[in-house]
């Protein structure tokens, strides 16, 4: 299959609103900021965000601080434990995401600390499709899923 008539049968799904999608787009996207995070990379970090992203411009911050302090962050990966889909279009997905960090390592010179593990947190997540590419557009802490669920997708506990 053409990377081309993958997109397009990508686009159909969401469109329709199939939701086992919206959790693979997620999965995606994490491992692509795992990637940015443990290559210490900011610009490849910012890509990964719609542009003025406050949640892009914070997690940037972050990354920059960890430089500073000579480390960086290895391991890192998100389990997913629920998501629950809003609106979902071709450009546009609107969910309700419950996961944690796990696995985190700090990394520097003399330095391997496992990072504690993370609680589940649910946040409303809102990602947009530029290029391409998936962007988170707008992240915002504590959302409800009971007032915007149309979906309920359970996916992989790592």
């Amino acid at each position: 299959m053409s990377p081309d008539w993958l997109s397009l049968c990508l686009s159909a799904c969401l469109t329709w609103g199939a939701p086992a999608d919206a959790s693979a787009v997620l999965h995606g996207w994490d491992d692509q900021r795992a990637a940015s995070w443990v290559a210490g990379d900011p610009a490849a970090l910012r890509s990964l965000y719609a542009p003025g992203s406050p949640a892009g411009r914070a997690d940037v911050a972050m990354l920059r601080q960890w430089q500073r302090r000579g480390l960086r962050v290895e391991g890192m990966r998100m389990q997913l434990l629920e998501v629950d889909v809003h609106r979902a279009s071709a450009r546009r997905l609107d969910l309700v995401v419950t996961d944690r960090l796990v696995g985190a390592v700090a990394v520097g010179p003399g330095v391997r600390r496992s990072l504690p593990r993370d609680g589940f947190t649910t946040r409303r997540v809102v990602l947009v499709r530029s290029g391409g590419e998936w962007r988170v557009a707008q992240v915002v802490e504590g959302a409800s899923a009971a007032r915007t669920t149309s979906w309920t997708v359970r996916s992989r506990k790592e």
